[in-house]
């Protein structure tokens, strides 16, 4: 009988530990449990030997049992502001796909006549959506809600004998394009809710609005790339040009005039996005008081829990006004399992803190690594964390490794923020592997995507990822 990935993993993760548990006996005995604790749970995460989120509360379960963790704190995190985050921005992407918000946004950007022109600009006007998109809601969310459109429109527009590897470039686009740009934004990627909660225990805090002015010009610059890597491709297919206009004219009568849900959506979303960024505005203006006061009152967590409990509680409509424009039954309907893995993995990643393993691992690396040599530096953590991403969850990664390069980067006195900064988006750079981010493991489930063909693609893209990450993060580190 064949041995499974699962089967492989639950062999090799207490062989390992036990390793890391031999080969450890100079570490302090809670780091040394940590070490093992982290080893152990590497590997499940990798193999996916259980759910992401109960590898991760198996983990502090294990630190709680062998006494390195208090079970009054353990489990703190799961109440931790960013899962209210988590929570509320999950249930603005429910309110879209419910009411259909999502299929409008690319059907009105898909009717322009630009985009109609030649497959390519096709294709721009779906990277665009999915782009845009995932800057503000979670970019698996974002490729979820476009998948079953982008599904129908290749069938209509690519020509029969070259319609399937067409497809798959369509496919793989709206995948990149979501993880590219959920960099740009602090909530479209999980990787990047955990770098910034690393970073402020350190005492560095980033609101909204500097995030975006840090990870907009790597996302825009990656997404340029990425459009001419795809264009290579795409000019070789052939293209029905009538079918578009016939299939976005069909979907435009159908939903000719906005519903009451749509509008409370879509009003909900804007506030929601307006109050996330009010406080970066005002730090820019040199309005201290008002930055304070929405810092304090208004604080990103704040607003997703309000901008969802205003969906729950508005009704789409006199014709409903005994419902919200979201229901319970919506609840049940949302990422719980990143939602919990976040709050597991924030516990485990404190361990590795608080027990001073990230400090040893720091010190140890910085033995054989000039400070001198930033960009190798910067360069080879950059390449690592991207690289690991492809065989396991980047949420898992940035919460394992984020504290130990905080640490390696501590021990070489360099500051935190930029190369942090560029570890933090190599998490949602990986575009070779189904495991590596939601959004290439959405499209692979379409059946449509040969691994194959999304290793040969996405090999290169990591590669220009990994140098144009990296030449961000020096530029950064020089002004």
């Amino acid at each position: 009988m064949s041995l499974t990935r699962r089967n492989v993993g639950m062999v090799a993760a207490p062989l390992l530990a036990l390793l890391v548990w031999l080969l450890t006996p100079a570490l302090d005995y809670q780091a040394r449990l940590v070490a093992t604790i982290m080893s152990f749970c590497l590997v499940f995460w990798m193999a996916e030997v259980i759910p992401l989120s109960m590898t991760a509360f198996l983990g502090v379960l294990l630190a709680v049992m062998l006494g390195i963790a208090e079970i009054e704190t353990a489990f703190q995190n799961l109440g931790h502001p960013i899962i209210l985050l988590f929570i509320g921005s999950f249930l603005l992407a429910r309110s879209m796909t419910r009411h259909g918000l999502d299929k409008r946004i690319a059907l009105f950007i898909l009717s322009r006549k630009f985009f109609q022109k030649s497959l390519f600009r096709l294709f721009l006007g779906f990277s665009a959506v999915s782009f845009l998109l995932s800057m503000w809601v979670s970019n698996s969310v974002t490729v979820a809600m476009l998948l079953p459109l982008m599904l129908g429109v290749t069938q209509l527009v690519c020509h029969p004998e070259h319609g399937k590897s067409t497809a798959v470039y369509f496919l793989l686009g709206i995948a990149y394009s979501a993880s590219i740009g959920g960099i740009s934004t602090i909530i479209g990627s999980p990787p990047n809710l955990i770098g910034i909660n690393y970073l402020a225990q350190e005492g560095i805090r980033i609101d909204f609005l500097q995030w975006m002015y840090l990870a907009l010009p790597i996302s825009l610059s990656m997404y340029g790339f990425m459009l001419l890597y795809m264009r290579y491709f795409l000019n070789k297919g052939l293209y029905r040009r009538d079918t578009v206009k016939a299939y976005v004219a069909e979907h435009q009568r159908q939903e000719s005039k906005l519903s009451k849900g749509e509008l409370v959506t879509m009003s909900v979303f804007m506030l929601a996005v307006i109050l996330w960024l009010a406080p970066g505005v005002f730090n820019l203006l040199g309005m201290e008081g008002a930055y304070t006061f929405m810092s304090t009152y208004f604080a990103e967590s704040t607003v997703a829990v309000l901008a969802a409990l205003l969906l729950f509680l508005i009704p789409p409509g006199k014709e409903n006004m005994g419902a919200g424009t979201l229901t319970s039954e919506d609840l049940v309907k949302i990422d719980w399992d990143t939602i919990l893995l976040f709050g597991g993995g924030m516990a485990l990643g404190q361990l590795v803190v608080s027990s001073g393993l990230a400090d040893v691992i720091g010190r140890s690396i910085t033995t054989f690594i000039d400070p001198e040599q930033q960009m190798l530096l910067v360069l080879a953590l950059v390449f690592l964390v991207l690289m690991l991403t492809e065989v396991s969850s980047n949420t898992a990664i940035a919460i394992t490794f984020i504290p130990i390069i905080i640490g390696v980067l501590q021990g070489l006195s360099l500051p935190l923020l930029y190369p942090v900064l560029g570890v933090v988006v190599a998490c949602s750079m990986a575009y070779m592997l189904p495991v590596a981010t939601p959004p290439n493991a959405i499209v692979f489930g379409s059946k449509m995507v040969p691994i194959g063909q999304m290793v040969r693609t996405g090999f290169i893209l990591n590669i220009i990822a990994t140098v144009l990450i990296t030449c961000w993060v020096i530029l950064y580190m020089m002004w």
